[in-house]
Formats: C-alpha cells, structure tokens, sequence
C-alpha cells in the first residue's frame, strides 16, 4: 500500500501537488515542474523524499514529501512533513494514516524524535485526524515566510 516512490512517479506527483494546492485554495502557487521535482528527489543529491500510496488495484492514491529538519534542543534529526495528500475518493480508506505511519516508522528506526508538518488553520478534517493519531498542534508558534521581492531584497539583490 505505501512505497517509496520512483523516478516514474514524477508526473503523479506533481498532478497531485496541483491537486492538493487547488484544494488549499491557491493553485497558482503550484509552480513545480516535473525537472525540479525530478532533481529534488532523485537527484544527485536529494533534498526531498517521497512515499506513495497505491490501492489494491495499484493505483496512485497519494502521497508524502518530506524532508529532514534538526532539532538543536534535542541534537538529532526529525522529519518535516512539507506535503501529505491523499486523492478525494480514496479520503477514509486508511491512505493518509498508513503514509504517516511510514514516517512515524523511519523516524524510530533511524533515532529521529519529531515527525512535524503544518495544516491551514480551516482545515477541520485535517487538524481532527492528526489530533485522533496523537498529534499536538503548536499553538505558540507562527510560521514566517520570506519568499519572492522580499526574498531578493533581504539577500541584498534585485534579481
């Protein structure tokens, strides 16, 4: 049911992202190409993992991107989440569970102690299925982003 996804899988996985960003209400923001996403997770260097969820009927339901983070409190790596999707017709057949389960699963195998991601704040289905796995929301913390003209003029540069 959960595989580690391959090079073909590249052309899903960013049909999937587009998906998930109509869902989030932001497809413009959606701008990845298949070269990039190739690069980023089979790359000579990696920067980004993935994990496929596939039905019986071995069809590609969803899936999970992540990649490692480092606590400096606790010492170690963890894992952070950056996408998690699960296509709409598949929602309640165990899909999403099972791809954090593999996660949870590398995390202990390899001595990570945090599996973080963010969820948008209207996202009710969501935030209640990750609080039934056990999940703790992070109230206290908010999230900043520097991206594009700001980006540029922080770097000192107006590229």
């Amino acid at each position: 049911m959960i595989r580690n996804a391959e090079v073909t899988d590249v052309p899903v996985i960013q049909a999937m992202i587009r998906e998930l960003a109509t869902y989030e209400k932001v497809p413009h923001e959606a701008r990845a190409t298949e070269e990039q996403l190739r690069e980023a997770l089979f790359g000579e260097r990696p920067a980004a993992f993935a994990h496929i969820a596939e039905s019986a009927e071995g069809e590609v339901v969803g899936f999970a991107v992540w990649f490692l983070n480092f606590s400096t409190w606790r010492g170690v790596h963890g894992i952070y989440l950056e996408d998690l999707y699960v296509r709409p017709d598949a929602r309640g057949g165990g899909y999403g569970k099972a791809l954090l389960r593999e996660l949870a699963r590398i995390c202990v195998e390899r001595g990570y102690e945090r599996l973080e991601w963010s969820v948008l704040d209207w996202n009710v289905p969501a935030i209640d299925f990750y609080r039934s796995l056990g999940a703790v929301p992070m109230d206290e913390w908010t999230v900043h982003r520097l991206t594009d003209d700001a980006l540029r003029e922080l770097a000192g540069s107006h590229w």
